[in-house]
């Protein structure tokens, strides 16, 4: 019964987080946007992928680790603040290209990247995933099995969120101005990070 309750709240933390508005479902939402629902969905790969590596180095090889040197944390905060607000930058400025033949698109690479680089990553190895989960290999794939299957939907209703904002019952709210409100969401993003890296 106790293994029950605890996937259970392991299910239920997963899929809070990972429905949480933050950079990489931004991304997917300004790909739902920009590509449309069928061209972004192969995007969930590139989410998953970045998930997979940030939560299996923080909890196979950094974890420990860090116990000796926290600063380890302070540093992937660091790099993850300026990515995203260099990611934000480039977002306000190829807003103006939207509908036009110069459109830019959220490509693999910086899903990937932002992903990687999401403190997100760092929670669930380090929180939300049982400690046991890195310590078994039957375990270990259970758990990002379990992840999987709830990322995966997930994302696709962040992407699919991006593409109703395109709906023309939402005239009114033009896709440029959606990718800079976008963008200026990344940048908060970007700065809460730094202010809890240094906090």
């Amino acid at each position: 019964m106790s293994f029950d309750l605890q996937s259970f709240v392991f299910l239920l933390s997963v899929a809070l987080i990972l429905l949480t508005p933050g950079p990489t479902n931004t991304l997917l939402a300004l790909a739902g946007l920009g590509l449309g629902v069928r061209r972004a969905l192969p995007l969930l790969a590139f989410e998953l992928a970045g998930y997979f590596i940030s939560i299996s180095l923080w909890g196979i090889l950094l974890a420990p680790v860090q116990l000796h040197y926290p600063w380890i944390a302070t540093l992937v905060r660091i790099a993850s603040s300026a990515y995203l607000a260099y990611t934000a930058v480039m977002v306000w400025r190829d807003a103006r290209l939207l509908q036009t033949p110069q459109q830019k698109t959220i490509t693999p690479g910086v899903l990937f990247v932002a992903t990687l680089l999401n403190p997100k990553g760092l929670l669930f190895a380090l929180v939300i995933f049982p400690a046991h989960t890195f310590e078994a290999m039957h375990s270990y794939a259970l758990a990002m099995l379990s992840f999987a299957c709830l990322l995966v939907p997930i994302g696709a209703c962040w992407i699919g969120l991006g593409h109703a904002l395109n709906h023309k019952r939402l005239s009114f709210i033009s896709p440029r101005k959606i990718q800079q409100l976008s963008s200026v969401a990344l940048g908060m993003f970007s700065a809460f990070i730094a202010w809890a890296a240094f906090r």
